[in-house]
């Protein structure tokens, strides 16, 4: 049954007083927080500017569908199909200024209407947000984390492909490359990837894009980034350099056997911490341009025994050493660029929240 606007749509009302009382509640109750939020921020408005260009619907509105998908992840919801578990929730209906929520097939059809330019004016939006908070921090140093995600489907979706997925081998997925924020957390950018591609395709590019972005956003403000050894090139070193930012990357052990050598012969080994000790010199690459600072360090760590041990109260331990080199060019002490490197584990986190999202 087709409904008219009229039918549909509400307008907006003040937001209702909380009081803290013995009485049958919603159980999206907490939705009164949110509504306040995003009044804080126009997000109604600011969205509707996103699809501006595109045909307004004839009773839903792009906006407050786009609005209802956010709310959707919100509440906890994976699937579409799951918008019926609130269908009927009046503080729901409050929040969106509807009288009748859309079904699934409205949702459906207007992600398949998103175009290009609808997706481009989502993702300035989403910077935008999140530069007018770094604005409020004012934080001298923003540091920028790349690294890519494996994000699995189960369907033959646009632009998956078979490729690495540790959790789901052969399973086709996504490899977007992100730019995390490490101070707050947050996503600034990513770059939309088949499953089957390296880490480091589309990297300098996107690196500096993302550098960019923050610059003109935030100027004056210190920009440092943190990677693994996927990325690890002379063309990314030496862009990140010449750009007068402060890096550190981790060095892969299995493209430079000079790196084995250089450890063996070391006998003096300085302390670092408790079990971790390193030593640093001034090196490059047979095919590089100029010598940059790598840190060498080991890690005492335990080695696991994999022949059947008996069930003794006391279990003997063979120790190790773990290997790893950093390059950088941060004028810090060896402790401060170890500790700041090792700060990359946070993005893991991040990328946790992530696959409770989209999983």
């Amino acid at each position: 049954m087709k409904s008219s606007r009229r039918q549909v749509r509400r307008k907006a009302h003040a937001l209702p007083a909380l009081k803290f009382e013995n009485q049958s509640l919603t159980s999206f109750g907490g939705l009164v927080v949110l509504q306040r939020f995003f009044a804080i921020l126009r997000l109604k408005l600011r969205l509707a500017r996103c699809f501006a260009h595109q045909t307004a619907g004839k009773v839903f509105s792009r906006p407050v569908l786009f609005l209802q998908l956010v709310l959707h992840l919100l509440l906890g919801y994976r699937e579409l199909r799951e918008s019926r578990y609130y269908q009927d929730d009046p503080l729901v209906k409050r929040f969106l200024g509807l009288r009748r929520l859309p079904d699934v097939a409205t949702l459906s059809r207007m992600l398949k209407e998103a175009d290009a330019r609808s997706v481009a004016n989502l993702r300035e939006l989403l910077r935008e947000l999140l530069f007018e908070r770094l604005a409020q921090l004012a934080l001298p140093r923003i540091t920028l984390d790349f690294d890519g995600s494996v994000q699995s489907t189960t369907r033959h979706a646009e632009g998956t492909a078979v490729g690495f997925n540790k959790k789901k081998k052969g399973a086709r997925s996504y490899y977007p490359l992100f730019c995390t924020i490490a101070q707050t957390s947050q996503v600034l950018d990513f770059l939309h990837r088949s499953g089957n591609v390296h880490d480091s395709h589309g990297a300098r590019e996107f690196i500096l894009a993302c550098i960019q972005l923050v610059r003109e956003a935030l100027p004056g403000v210190v920009i440092e980034v943190r990677m693994d050894s996927a990325f690890f090139s002379d063309e990314i070193v030496m862009a990140l350099d010449k750009a007068g930012i402060e890096f550190t990357v981790s060095v892969p052990f299995e493209r430079f056997v000079e790196l084995k050598g250089k450890i063996e012969r070391q006998k003096r080994w300085k302390r670092l911490a408790s079990e971790m000790s390193y030593f640093e010199e001034s090196w490059k690459p047979q095919s590089w341009n100029r010598r940059f600072r790598f840190l060498f360090v080991r890690t005492l760590a335990k080695r696991q025994r994999k022949e059947p041990i008996q069930l003794d109260l006391f279990v003997p331990h063979e120790y190790g050493y773990d290997f790893k080199v950093v390059v950088t060019n941060k004028p810090l002490s060896p402790k401060k660029v170890v500790a700041f490197h090792e700060g990359r584990g946070s993005q893991e986190g991040i990328f946790g929240d992530f696959s409770i999202v989209i999983g």
